[in-house]
């Protein structure tokens, strides 16, 4: 039986203006196991986006509880989160985040160089991996020169190559074709298959529909709902 690898308890963030707070989350509690594919739903605005950068301890939450891999991430320091990010989250951010001065091959080699692994074995693993995504004939051009769809698969390419735990994803395939997002969510299942964590938020219902079940994100509240 698979563990618990992400836990959240008691989740609330909320968020102060000059007039009033408005909370997003509210008493969310989720308890998610290795190796699971789940799909976070919710119309426009709902929080998918949010939730995801608390996870990836990029935000942090007003109160309650985000345990990663049984390690209480609550009163971590920066570089503590910094460290526990290189070694165990990927993040596909929805606007690709690329460094615009890098190639292609370069962003996605990028997670290892900074781990400080052997360069040759990196360059032979981004090249297979920009295969898998079906841009490996771009690998040498800026991101500027990549159209939305191209960009987001580095950034893809980018996440799988980091081989960490904890995979989270922001409309991984928003910007790419019916035929590449079955592609892209072919490379998910297989990560899966490895005990690989995947969190991905969708507005694509039939990827949503393959998730090994649905998160649904309304009114502050979260509900698991299982895929059809």
């Amino acid at each position: 039986m698979n563990k618990i690898f992400l836990e959240v308890a008691n989740l609330k963030k909320s968020y102060d203006n000059t007039k009033n707070s408005i909370t997003l989350f509210d008493n969310v509690n989720i308890k998610i196991k290795e190796g699971e594919l789940v799909a976070l739903i919710g119309p426009s605005g709902s929080g998918k986006s949010s939730l995801l950068h608390l996870l990836a301890l990029l935000d942090e939450p007003t109160n309650g509880k985000i345990i990663i891999n049984n390690k209480e991430t609550k009163n971590l320091t920066d570089v503590q989160k910094d460290n526990l990010r290189r070694r165990a989250i990927s993040i596909i951010f929805q606007d690709n985040n690329l460094l615009t001065d890098f190639t292609a091959i370069e962003n996605v080699m990028m997670p290892l160089i900074i781990r400080g692994e052997n360069k040759k074995i990196i360059l032979k693993k981004a090249n297979r991996i920009l295969k898998d995504v079906k841009i490996f004939d771009r690998s040498h051009h800026f991101p500027n020169e990549l159209s939305g769809g191209e960009q987001q698969r580095v950034a893809i390419a980018r996440a799988l190559i980091a081989e960490t735990n904890l995979i989270l994803a922001d409309e991984p395939t928003g910007n790419l074709d019916f035929k590449t997002s079955k592609e892209i969510f072919s490379l998910f299942l297989k990560l899966k298959k490895l005990k690989k964590t995947i969190i991905f938020a969708t507005h694509n219902r039939e990827l949503a529909n393959r998730a090994d079940y649905k998160l649904f994100i309304s009114d502050g509240n979260i509900k698991r709902v299982n895929a059809s």
